[in-house]
C-alpha cells in the first residue's frame, strides 16, 4: 500500500484540505474560523494519503485520485476537528463542516495553483 504512487496535485490537495481547518491561517474560509476551535494536524494529511493509496488499490487503480481524498475526509478528519461551542449550539457537526470544505476545496490541479487563496495557504 505503502508503495502506490501519488500526484503532487493530490498531494496539495490534501494539504490544502487539512491545512483549511487550522484557524488562523491565512486563505481559509469564513465559515472555518466562525465554526472550528482547533484543526486537524499534520498527520491528518499523512493519513488522508495512506488511506487515499488503500482505497485506490481496492477500487483497482494504481494511484490515488482527489476523490479517493475526498471520500475519506469525513473518516479522517471527524474526530481530529474540535467545533467551537457557538456552532455546536447552533447544531453544526464536524461532518457537517468537513462537507463545506470538500466543495469549497479545488480538487483539479489547474484551480489549486491559480487561486490565489490557496497560494498563501502555500506559501506559509
Amino acid at each position: 500500500v505503502r508503495e502506490v504512487p501519488v500526484s503532487d496535485h493530490v498531494i496539495r490537495y490534501a494539504l490544502s484540505l487539512v491545512r483549511q481547518t487550522r484557524v488562523g491561517n491565512t486563505g481559509i474560509p469564513e465559515f472555518v474560523e466562525e465554526t472550528i476551535g482547533w484543526g486537524a494536524g499534520p498527520r491528518a494529511v499523512q493519513f488522508l494519503i495512506l488511506g487515499g493509496k488503500a482505497r485506490a488499490l481496492l477500487h483497482g487503480r494504481t494511484h490515488v485520485s482527489t476523490e479517493d481524498i475526498q471520500a475519506l475526509a469525513k473518516p479522517v478528519l471527524r474526530h481530529r476537528l474540535m467545533v467551537n461551542f457557538a456552532a455546536e449550539s447552533d447544531g453544526v457537526q464536524a461532518d457537517d463542516i468537513i462537507e463545506r470544505l470538500v466543495e469549497a476545496t479545488p480538487d483539479k490541479e489547474d484551480e489549486l495553483t491559480s487561486d490565489a487563496r490557496f497560494q498563501k495557504i502555500f506559501a506559509s
